[in-house]
C-alpha cells in the first residue's frame, strides 16, 4: 500500500435495492465500474483504496441518484442536486 493511500468502506444499507453501484470523482463517475456487494442484512458494501484528497460520491440505486444517508458532508454538482463529500 502506498503512503497516503487509505482503504475505505462506503455502506448503504438499501434491502430492496436489486442493484447500487458507487460513483464519484474517484472513479469518473461510471455508473458501472464500481459494483457494491449486498450482503444479508440488506446492506450494501463497496472497499476502495484511495489517496489522501477529497472526493466527491453518490450510490446510484436502481439507477436513481441517491446521496449516502449517513454522510452528512455534501456540496451542490453542476445538476442542481448535491454530492456527498469525503475527506481523506
Amino acid at each position: 500500500m502506498n503512503k497516503g493511500t487509505k482503504r475505505f468502506e462506503f455502506k448503504m444499507v438499501a434491502p430492496q435495492a436489486e442493484t447500487v453501484y458507487l460513483c464519484g470523482s474517484f472513479n469518473n463517475w461510471s455508473q458501472n465500474a464500481d459494483p457494491m456487494q449486498k450482503h444479508g442484512d440488506g446492506t450494501w458494501k463497496k472497499t476502495k483504496m484511495l489517496s489522501e484528497g477529497i472526493y466527491e460520491y453518490k450510490f446510484l440505486v436502481d439507477g436513481e441518484w441517491i446521496l449516502h444517508p449517513e454522510a452528512h458532508d455534501t456540496t451542490p454538482n453542476e445538476w442542481g442536486t448535491e454530492n456527498n463529500v469525503l475527506r481523506l
